[in-house]
């Protein structure tokens, strides 16, 4: 069997999981093929909340202030009663912005827009999709994955050392893999549609639910950044909706009692049955699973998306430092850690459906993704004995420094990229190794950074002399004591990380 690969990874399926694959592989160097077989992306927005802690991501990826100014966040909820009259409230609970969390609300961003910004991103870095590519098969051995596409009438067979299955709830190498989904589809069908309205104030969403009939509520609101609504709502299993204008506006005078809400324009619209599946291994060989091809949920909650876009970023900085020659093993930690989070977020999905059924869905932080670690992993090591309420494995927070300079420093300014990083903590004039892809930062007397306004004291709560190793993700890695630094040697191997030869003084 050759060797002579056509690139490092094919990725098959160019939704958001896909594309910040990619994303990651471009801005590393690692030579990748993206293809989806539809001949055109998807123009509807079923996935449409971007959580803060996606925020996050997406801010490392360079493209959240484009998000935030093509969308918004998402607008107060007006419920009707069968009396005429309505209650607004808040769609979710209210958290402020701290410097710890700077991202607070969920964005509201059509799942088309979100991925047209990821593609636009991708091609700032020299990477493209390629429409119209269908997976037909592939074999793998001890060296790669041999894969057959077609296009365009013909086929090509393309050699990589790895392929990605980011083709959706019905993915193509998750049955070709023999991987089981397991789970249910669940007694409920919905249709979602994108619609140009009139008759309802774009302010707020509506809710209607008449009678107090949960069976037959229906879910209207503007989506951000755009001069459409997006109308959501429960059908019957053996429902038969018409999708049209003129059937839709039919469907919603019925569902709200309102003879003047007119659907002028169709944009997109699907009908569904809801599932909560997850596959029951995320990786075989030199094949693994992303987002909805691993995990697909009910759309309450807004974690099917966020879900996705995390498998992606945690598998893509792994993926690479394996191509660059760290131990295979590393890709060993990328089923441990994410697929006991798919399986957190199925089960909260599904409670969120069953508050939604009873019309008492509420949306509080367990939503926002900021609290999920992989405190069990095996790459979340404390090699200290002080203990602080951040270990390894937990969410980097943020925190507002001073540089040495004057000028302020935002933790996740120093983050951003590609690279690692060690924050060392008041270390004195410790001596610390000099790691290619590892940026080191000293903080307080002596360094280059301040904790001026307590900011980093506060999230991080640790001892001087401690160590913080941040991941590429923006996880904590590893902390440890300052004097102790060979401890860290041997982890760092094991993710790539190879000593320059000289020191940092």
């Amino acid at each position: 069997m050759t060797n002579d690969f056509a690139a490092d990874v094919l990725i098959c399926g160019a939704g958001a999981a896909g594309l910040t694959l990619a994303i990651e592989f471009a801005r590393r160097g690692i030579s990748f093929r993206l293809i989806d077989r539809l001949e055109a992306a998807v123009n509807g927005s079923r996935g449409k909340g971007i959580q803060p802690r996606t925020q996050e991501i997406f801010e490392d990826l360079g493209i959240l202030d484009k998000l935030v100014a093509a969308g918004g966040l998402y607008p107060r909820q007006r419920s009707y009663h069968d009396d005429g009259s309505y209650t607004d409230a808040d769609m979710g609970e209210i958290i402020q912005p701290t410097p710890a969390e700077p991202y607070h609300l969920a964005l509201m961003v059509p799942q088309y827009v979100t991925e047209r910004i990821l593609r636009t991103r991708l091609a700032e870095l020299g990477g493209q999709v390629k429409f119209g590519r269908e997976l037909k098969g592939f074999e793998q051995d001890q060296d790669g994955v041999t894969a057959r596409i077609a296009h365009a009438e013909r086929e090509e067979i393309v050699r990589v050392r790895w392929l990605i299955g980011a083709d959706g709830g019905k993915s193509f190498v998750r049955r070709s893999l023999g991987i089981d989904f397991p789970g249910t589809t669940l007694d409920t069908r919905a249709i979602v549609a994108d619609v140009a309205l009139s008759g309802l104030s774009g302010e707020v969403a509506h809710r209607f639910a008449r009678d107090g009939d949960m069976s037959r509520q229906v879910w209207i609101g503007p989506l951000a950044g755009t001069d459409l609504f997006q109308i959501q709502a429960p059908v019957g299993k053996d429902a038969q909706v018409d999708l049209s204008a003129r059937g839709l506006t039919t469907f919603l005078a019925d569902r709200t009692g309102l003879n003047d809400v007119i659907v002028d324009t169709v944009h997109w619209a699907s009908d569904y049955e809801m599932n909560a599946r997850l596959a029951d291994r995320y990786r075989v060989g030199r094949a693994f699973l992303v987002g909805d091809a691993a995990h697909v949920h009910p759309p309450t909650g807004g974690q099917g998306l966020n879900t996705s876009v995390q498998d992606a970023y945690n598998l893509g900085w792994k993926l690479a430092a394996v191509a660059r020659g760290a131990p295979d093993r590393l890709l060993y930690s990328y089923e441990p850690e994410r697929r006991p989070v798919a399986g957190a977020m199925l089960g909260l999905a599904t409670k969120l459906l069953d508050a939604q059924k009873q019309g008492e869905m509420r949306r509080g932080r367990e939503v926002r993704q900021l609290d999920i670690g992989y405190p069990l992993s095996s790459l979340s090591l404390n090699y200290t004995a002080a203990r602080g309420h951040l270990s390894a494995g937990d969410r980097a927070p943020d925190a507002l420094l001073q540089g040495a300079g004057g000028q302020a420093s935002r933790l996740f300014g120093l983050f951003k990229g590609s690279h690692w990083t060690l924050l060392a903590y008041e270390a004195g004039q410790q001596t610390l190794k000099l790691y290619e892809g590892l940026h080191v930062h000293r903080i307080g007397s002596g360094g280059e950074l301040s904790d001026e306004w307590g900011h980093f004291k506060d999230a991080y709560a640790r001892t001087p002399g401690d160590c913080i190793l941040i991941r590429p993700d923006g996880y904590v890695g590893a902390i440890f004591d300052a004097d102790r630094t060979n401890e860290i040697a041997r982890y760092l191997a094991e993710v790539g990380l190879l000593p320059i030869q000289r020191d940092y003084q």
